[in-house]
């Protein structure tokens, strides 16, 4: 055998491609087509909002050719700063109520037996599959003075008659609830399928009690879930406007509520994209926080933690 031949081998091994470069080509194939969906469809016009909140509004409803800050400083002024707190203590307590449903529903769900988990689970979802304006007429049906809810609380004693469940932050809140409940119930049931439910037995082993068990073993061992849901709940609900439109009366006008005006009845774009840059930003807060503050920590370390101070008491 001639020598030459074997030393040309390994040379010709040597301009192979890598298994690391062709991950790499596959992992850049992948995610190219949706990196660039997102840059066309959303930073881009993300970025066009941003700017048109520069600008002067058109006497025809166009957007002016100069650039100013009044429209800016406008949306602080006082009229706004009562519709963003309401937004922001509306939104607030939709989340509230949907984690309080949610957290005991995703316990249960989590321990029942895996024959029943797809049906319960499948009920949490079925409400998802008809049209969400539809869902909110219903409501209207029943919240409506001669409805079905109404008509039966009257007639128990419950609520007197001069009480109407409609037209009211009340009704917002109560169709807001409904409507993001299932976004809040599905994820801290996939956290509580990954949960050791072992660490509650082994601190009510060490003299802890249910409900001290509970709220110092569970709830910090799926605190990812809760965060999940809490954004999954509380970022929609910010910029929620149709659930206002149609179930709230006239002091219920949230954010999302200005917006659509002042760009479809108005006309006025440069101040609709001026509101949407605002809220954007109250939308930005608490996703930082989530990803700069405890979105990267293990979500079973404070369990644990609170396992091992049990026991050291």
């Amino acid at each position: 055998m001639n020598p030459a031949d074997t030393t040309a081998k390994p040379s010709s091994l040597t301009h192979a491609p890598s298994p690391i470069g062709r991950g790499k080509f596959c992992e850049v194939s992948l995610t190219l087509p949706s990196l660039l969906w997102l840059l066309f469809f959303f930073a881009v016009p993300a970025a066009m909002v941003f700017a048109i909140a520069f600008k002067t509004a058109d006497s025809s409803g166009g957007i002016g050719s100069s650039w100013t800050l009044e429209t800016i400083v406008e949306v602080f002024n006082f009229n706004y700063a009562r519709i963003m707190w309401r937004t922001v203590w509306v939104s607030f307590a939709v989340t509230a109520i949907c984690l309080l449903l949610a957290v005991p529903v995703g316990y249960w769900i989590s321990r029942q037996d895996k024959k029943y988990k797809n049906w319960l689970l499948l009920l949490v979802v079925i409400p998802l599959w008809t049209n969400f304006l539809i869902r909110i007429f219903a409501w209207r049906l029943l919240l409506h003075p001669d409805g079905i809810i109404r008509t039966a609380l009257v007639s128990i004693g419950i609520i007197p008659e001069d009480v109407f469940l409609l037209n009211n932050m009340t009704a917002v809140i109560i169709v807001s609830v409904y409507t993001h409940l299932s976004f809040a119930i599905l994820p801290i049931y996939a956290a509580s399928e990954r949960f050791d439910f072992s660490l509650l037995e082994a601190a009510r082993d060490l003299g802890a009690g249910r409900f001290r068990a509970f709220c110092l073993i569970y709830l910090p061992g799926i605190k990812r879930g809760i965060i999940t849901a809490f954004l999954i709940v509380f970022i929609p609900a910010l910029g929620s406007y149709a659930i206002p439109d149609l179930v709230g009366g006239i002091d219920c006008e949230l954010l999302g509520n200005k917006i659509a005006f002042r760009a479809m009845a108005n006309r006025n774009l440069p101040e609709a994209a001026a509101i949407s840059v605002v809220l954007a930003c109250m939308i930005a807060i608490p996703f930082i926080a989530f990803v700069f503050g405890g979105g990267r920590k293990r979500a079973d370390g404070g369990a644990r933690a609170e396992t091992e101070a049990i026991s050291r008491q």
